[in-house]
């Protein structure tokens, strides 16, 4: 959410940057919603005003017997009763046409994010390893015959429809290791404190990270009224909502491992094959917290982060900075991971990793008291994948493949699956 003063000062400013986003000039529809909520907060002020002054002559003018006088000052009293309720009310509803455009506009991008129409506009800051020369032509995830039989798709069709996998066997135990890995490495090694939390949330928590209102439609909601979260930003990030914390307890660092839930809206034909886009996937997802002059440095470090698991894993990748016309609604600046898939021969996002600024802290009204004294200002927020199980699961498998259709597992994994190093042609682990 926006800070309606800055509009003021500069609406020039605020409409440039809106331009950068593929917007129209909106400052002045903003100020005149704006300039009416306080023409009427003022009128209401005033009114009030002249109610207390009223208030108080009443008693003078039934005390020297001024019958008249009396009769209209109470009269007086209760007319200013009334303006000041329909003022309120009429400032109020001003109040919420002013929350609700300000709440559907995206954040203000950075001057040093690219410009640019859609993802062939990014730009690659970074790069890890060499993709692998296959003396064989390299398969996708679904097609290896060490995987078909534990990453069933038909199975899961007749449960719940598509874009949803059963996996089972070595496939399952694979998943499963990876998610345990990366929890260990963030908590470990980037001193993350792991976090469980709930995957149904209130919808003002989905609301407060920007889920809400704008994108409802790619997200579930219960018939409870609940959100099923498409991320575990949602949770973690509202750990702070509506809280005035102490500037001493920042920065605050959290990783989950969570069930994640979307409904893929605007999806459809995109990466219908094997299980790259599901509805129903897992990710380990890290969030931050910080004082706003740390934000900067902690993006960078929430990359390195990420980027650490690939290079543990062995993984090739590439991190790219979104352009403005690819960046997401709440993000200031976005770094995309993208991990190689032989199968694919291509890169393929595995990790967004978003600085957000106070963009989230003014929807969740989350703010930090100065260890020095004065007003509490408001946190900076971040968020990013730790990675995206599923699509992990992947880049193992494809990157791993060997002829005969068995995976090589990473080194850093075996640990994980009892020593186990390969999964064969027949799915086993061995």
């Amino acid at each position: 959410m926006h800070d309606i003063r800055l509009i003021r000062e500069n609406p020039a400013a605020f409409d440039a940057a809106m331009a950068r986003r593929g917007l129209s000039s909106l400052s002045s529809e903003i100020l005149a919603i704006d300039e009416a909520r306080r023409a009427k907060i003022a009128a209401a002020e005033t009114a009030q005003a002249e109610r207390n002054k009223a208030s108080k002559e009443v008693g003078a003018a039934k005390g020297r017997g001024d019958e008249a006088e009396f009769e209209r000052l109470r009269a007086l009293v209760a007319e200013k009763k009334d303006e000041i309720a329909r003022l309120e009310a009429e400032a109020k509803e001003e109040d919420a046409r002013l929350a609700e455009v300000l709440m559907g506009l995206p954040n203000v991008v950075y001057d040093d994010v690219p410009e640019g129409a859609d993802e062939a506009d990014n730009v690659e800051i970074r790069r890890f390893g060499s993709p692998r020369n296959f003396a064989f032509t390299p398969k996708e995830h679904y097609e290896l015959a060490g995987v078909q039989d534990g990453m069933d798709f038909e199975t899961a069709a007749k449960l719940s429809g598509s874009r949803f996998v059963v996996l089972s066997g070595g496939v399952a135990r694979l998943h499963r290791a990876l998610a345990q890995f990366m929890i260990d490495t963030h908590v470990e090694e980037h001193g993350l404190t792991e976090t469980w939390t709930p995957v149904l949330v209130r919808e003002e928590m989905m609301v407060g990270t920007g889920q809400l209102p704008k994108f409802g439609e790619d997200s579930y909601q219960t018939t409870d009224g609940w959100w099923l979260v498409p991320t575990a930003e949602v949770s973690l990030t509202n750990i702070v909502n509506g809280e005035t914390i102490s500037e001493s307890y920042l920065p605050r660092r959290y990783v989950a491992h969570t069930q994640c839930f979307r409904s893929e809206a605007g999806s459809a034909g995109r990466d219908t094959a094997g299980m790259l886009r599901q509805h129903q996937f897992e990710k380990v997802e890290m969030v931050s917290v910080t004082h706003p002059e740390k934000s900067e440095e902690e993006h960078a470090r929430m990359t390195r982060c990420a980027e650490a698991i690939l290079e543990k894993l062995e993984l090739p990748y590439r991190t790219v900075v979104l352009c403005t016309g690819d960046i997401g609604f709440g993000a200031r600046r976005t770094h995309d991971i993208e991990v190689w898939l032989p199968g694919q021969n291509t890169y393929r996002e595995i990790s967004s990793i978003s600085t957000c600024g106070d963009f989230q802290a003014r929807r969740m009204n989350a703010r930090f008291k100065p260890d020095a004294g004065g007003k509490p200002e408001f946190v900076h927020t971040l968020n990013g994948s730790g990675l995206a199980v599923g699509r992990a699961l992947i880049a193992v498998l494809e990157n791993g493949q060997q002829e005969d259709g068995s995976v090589r597992l990473p080194e850093v994994l075996h640990p994980y699956l009892g020593g186990k190093s390969i999964l064969t042609a027949e799915g086993k682990l061995a």
